[in-house]
């Protein structure tokens, strides 16, 4: 303090707390650190991200944004949310006077109207709507990821095996016998023959036989050799070089066996493979090497085969249409699958096996089967096996009310006249006939009858007599059944 003369008489001091605006400026500091951050984060984003405030106008669009759309930040900031829609309605303004989020939202974006969806929520701060954000996913990507999805899921089902011995019901002797000698040959690299009738799960062994092997991290390739037309058989077994035949791929292709190399290749049916790739099936297991077609250099290969069919084999050598030397081949360790009328205790745990898959498949919610449908299902005799009671059931269940939870006989109806069909095509003349010729006739009327009462459709003729349609249509031929008015 100076006086008018200039002396010093004293001093005063203004004290001021500052703590509180040093505090805010390390708020604000933090703050704008955040805010880099977050947009760092939304600048880096593969997803499209537009921020509008609360009036609808753009304040923030990402790279990701401009590429989907095709619009750019100065056709969007400080534009009206509609800016961007070429169809539908704006979801940020839906949002600001709802307050409530939007989920999957389509609509189309941009100049090139590119086809979205878009989910957008409300950003509210104490309480006060600030604007909104959207995210935009382009359906041609989500598209084009099903589609690679789709195809993964379908190499995986025919590179994978997908069942174990534990998805085997046995609960009957004959059953236990053919899974303990399957598990017995898994653990060798023996070439395995399952033999057995159609719809009895051959598949199912081949599966296990693979996964319980010290091949099951390898591929388990599947081969149905009577669902591939004899000219394609050959090379898609054993693959091609280029230049082959006409519309042989540049470079060649592999063949399934060299595709299931240090794996399992399972044969289905293979009774019905020709003499001539019967040959060379006999050469791949006898010097463990292919020739393509259209090469002459042999390629080693390590596969473990396992065949399957229903076919009498030795019948089929002695009429010549299978090889002895290849049936000698493959008979190293049969097994032999009963039928399902030979084991029909196991038929209440393969009914709630099989309702829990039919359930998963339809989206239905049924639990089981009345004992007096069950009584039923044991008293048929089931010639297509385990497939029939599958279809059986599921027929039974498409029948069913959305509030019935059990399979009950008025829902079984349709077996009955099935079995009527079974019984009647049995009641055959018998009297001063060879057996052959009774066998013949027969299974001419049962697949006359069958292809009636499937109004002449062949191809679900064939899948109900368990048989494959090349199969089908050469005993039509045989029984001059191929000249039926019905297609």
């Amino acid at each position: 303090m100076i006086t008018d003369n200039n002396e010093i008489i004293g001093a005063i001091a203004v004290f001021k707390d500052v703590s509180e605006v040093v505090s805010l400026a390390e708020e604000i500091t933090n703050l704008k650190e955040i805010q880099t951050m977050l947009e760092a984060i939304i600048q880096s984003s593969d997803d499209a991200i537009s921020v509008v405030d609360e009036y609808g106008r753009g304040i923030l669009i990402n790279p990701a944004y401009t590429r989907i759309t095709g619009l750019t930040e100065e056709q969007v900031i400080g534009q009206p949310a509609t800016a961007d829609i070429s169809e539908g309605e704006s979801m940020h303004f839906k949002v600001l006077q709802t307050r409530r989020p939007v989920r999957g939202a389509k609509m189309r974006v941009g100049p090139m109207k590119k086809e979205v969806i878009v989910n957008v929520a409300p950003i509210i701060v104490n309480g006060k709507l600030k604007g909104s954000v959207g995210v935009i996913h382009d359906v041609t990507e989500i598209q084009s990821l099903t589609k690679e999805l789709h195809l993964a899921r379908q190499i995986i089902r025919t590179l994978e095996a997908k069942y174990t011995f534990a998805d085997i019901i046995s609960h009957s002797e004959e059953m236990n016998i053919s899974v303990e000698q399957a598990k017995l040959a898994a653990k060798t690299p023996v070439t395995i023959l399952l033999r057995g009738e159609s719809g009895t799960g051959k598949e199912l062994f081949a599966h296990a036989i693979h996964n319980a092997s010290d091949r099951r991290y390898n591929k388990f390739v599947r081969v149905n050799c009577a669902a591939i037309s004899e000219s394609l058989l050959e090379s898609e077994l054993f693959g091609y070089e280029e230049g082959a035949f006409s519309g042989a791929k540049r470079g060649g292709k592999k063949g399934l066996f060299e595709e299931a190399n240090n794996g399992s290749i399972f044969l289905d049916e293979i009774g019905e493979l020709s003499i001539n790739t019967q040959a060379k099936l006999l050469r791949v297991l006898q010097e463990n090497e292919i020739i393509r077609v259209g090469g002459t250099k042999p390629i080693p290969i390590n596969v473990r085969v396992i065949a399957a069919t229903h076919v009498n084999l030795e019948k089929a050598i002695a009429n010549g249409s299978f090889r002895e030397d290849l049936y000698y081949r493959l008979n190293r360790m049969p097994i032999q699958i009963p039928p399902l009328r030979n084991r029909k205790k196991e038929i209440p745990f393969l009914c709630d096996r099989l309702i829990q898959k039919i359930n998963r498949d339809y989206g239905r919610n049924v639990e089981g089967v009345t004992p007096k449908a069950m009584n039923v299902l044991m008293d048929y005799d089931w010639p297509g096996n385990v497939r029939e009671l599958e279809n059986i059931l599921g027929r039974a269940i498409i029948f069913m009310d959305y509030s019935e939870i059990n399979i009950d006989v008025k829902h079984l109806v349709f077996l009955s006249s099935d079995k009527n069909l079974h019984t009647a095509s049995s009641n055959i003349h018998v009297k001063n006939k060879e057996l052959t010729r009774m066998v013949e006739d027969f299974e001419s009327q049962v697949i006359k009858e069958t292809l009636e009462n499937n109004n002449g459709n062949k191809t679900a003729t064939a899948k109900q007599l368990g048989i494959s349609l090349r199969n089908l249509y050469y005993k039509l031929e045989k029984y001059n059944l191929a000249n039926n008015d019905m297609q």
